[in-house]
């Protein structure tokens, strides 16, 4: 998993932690027993206080999801039901693309060029090659059209795809 923090979004970098591990949890990125990176080998990572990636898991252990053993490590907990409802995700999901919207046009970039990024970040992180053969329709290699919904199916056909991780 590629961790991140901003220090210019406003949000606490503790914080930060938090939301991307609470965020991992629950779309499966890190299951039951994952171990994460100790204190050190985070702040080492970030490049930040070794205090701050302690204060997340101490909030994150006392929330439910890890738990820290001395001499062992910090592991993800087993997590029977999502830990976080629908609404808390789009909160969070607006919370997120409000900073990328706010730190985007700060750049100077207009709202297309926003969209046709996120468009080819989504592609990248989904692992398809695209091409465009002209029409301004663009495939991905399956022959999909690039639109996922939450599960992964291509909804840009008649018919449903799973996509195969």
């Amino acid at each position: 998993m590629r961790w991140h923090v901003n220090p210019h979004s406003g949000v606490p970098l503790y914080v930060q932690i938090e939301e991307q591990v609470k965020t991992a949890i629950a779309s499966g990125v890190l299951g039951e027993g994952d171990r994460l990176p100790t204190v050190r080998e985070l702040a080492l990572e970030l490049t930040i206080n070794p205090n701050t990636v302690a204060r997340a898991y101490r909030e994150l252990e006392r929330a439910g999801f890890i738990d820290t053993t001395p001499g062992r490590g910090t592991f993800v907990k087993a997590v029977k039901a999502p830990p976080m409802s629908d609404e808390e995700r789009r909160q969070r999901l607006a919370s997120i693309v409000e900073v990328m919207l706010t730190e985007a046009r700060a750049l100077g970039f207009e709202d297309e060029q926003i969209v046709e990024a996120v468009r080819e970040a989504l592609r990248r992180l989904d692992g398809h090659d695209v091409s465009n053969d002209g029409d301004g329709d663009e495939r991905t290699h399956d022959g999909g059209s690039g639109r996922r919904d939450g599960n992964g199916t291509d909804r840009g056909n008649d018919k449903e795809t799973p996509v195969q991780s």
